[in-house]
């Protein structure tokens, strides 16, 4: 199994694989280059060259804090823990849908009030507290998106066609099942993540034929993404819309 090489190589795999050297990335982030060395050499990232970084390797700044080993913190982690059982009942109905009707409830999404944080963020129970590895960052994204083992396994079905029980999920995170390169492939689908950027940071090369997904897979990655920001009412209000739709 493809051992996990630390954020500085994750960083400078990705950065290469952007086409951006340190000399062409210092500006980009705002950071000197002799800060950017050290941390590719190992050196932990401060949270703010974390904020900077996201946007110019064009990934979502959660992921990246994610990938750094960090704590996400409660500004960029998802609003209401309660919405993530209700996020694998939406998906199930949005995969039905045609793409014009994904992008009308992500258009919903994005006009529901913002509502602020009731309770604090709740520190990962200790099964999912996974020593470092490629199927750790995976699986801790994917609750980056509201989805604990169980609700991953669903939505990775809906997605993906691809069956593994909840403990699968979790024995993925615990280095305890092989992150094979059609796995990879899915995992990446349900982050709403380009496959080729995954194989860049994991050095696992993807297989050769793409692995079968949802026509509308790529819009339903989104619109998980959008709802962590929204309340449990909210995403069953989406829910109940994404229903409707089904109906028409």
């Amino acid at each position: 199994m493809t051992e996990h090489p630390g954020f500085g190589v994750l960083l400078a795999r990705l950065s290469a694989h952007r086409n951006l050297d340190v000399g062409a990335l210092s500006p980009l982030v705002g950071a000197g280059e002799p800060e950017l060395q050290a941390v590719m050499g190992g050196a932990a990232p401060d949270s703010s060259l974390l904020r900077r970084l996201a946007p110019v390797l064009g990934l979502r700044t959660a992921d990246l804090f994610v990938m750094a080993g960090a704590v996400v913190p409660d500004d960029l982690a998802p609003l209401d823990a309660k919405a993530g059982l209700l996020v694998p009942p939406l998906v199930k109905r949005a995969v039905s849908l045609p793409s014009e009707h994904v992008h009308r409830l992500r258009q919903l999404v994005r006009s529901l009030p913002q509502q602020n944080r009731t309770q604090p963020v709740p520190p990962p129970p200790a099964w999912e507290q996974y020593q470092p590895g490629f199927g750790a960052l995976l699986v801790r994204m994917l609750r980056n998106r509201s989805l604990a083992w169980t609700g991953s396994a669903m939505v990775l079905l809906c997605l993906t066609g691809r069956y593994l029980a909840g403990a699968t999920i979790g024995a993925v995170g615990g280095g305890r099942k092989e992150l094979t390169p059609d796995l990879l492939a899915d995992f990446a689908t349900v982050l709403g993540i380009p496959a080729d950027d995954m194989a860049a940071l994991t050095g696992i090369e993807l297989p050769d034929v793409a692995p079968r997904q949802n026509p509308v897979a790529a819009d339903v990655a989104e619109l998980i993404w959008d709802v962590r920001r929204l309340t449990a009412d909210q995403v069953e209000q989406v829910r109940t819309t994404a229903e409707s739709l089904l109906r028409e």
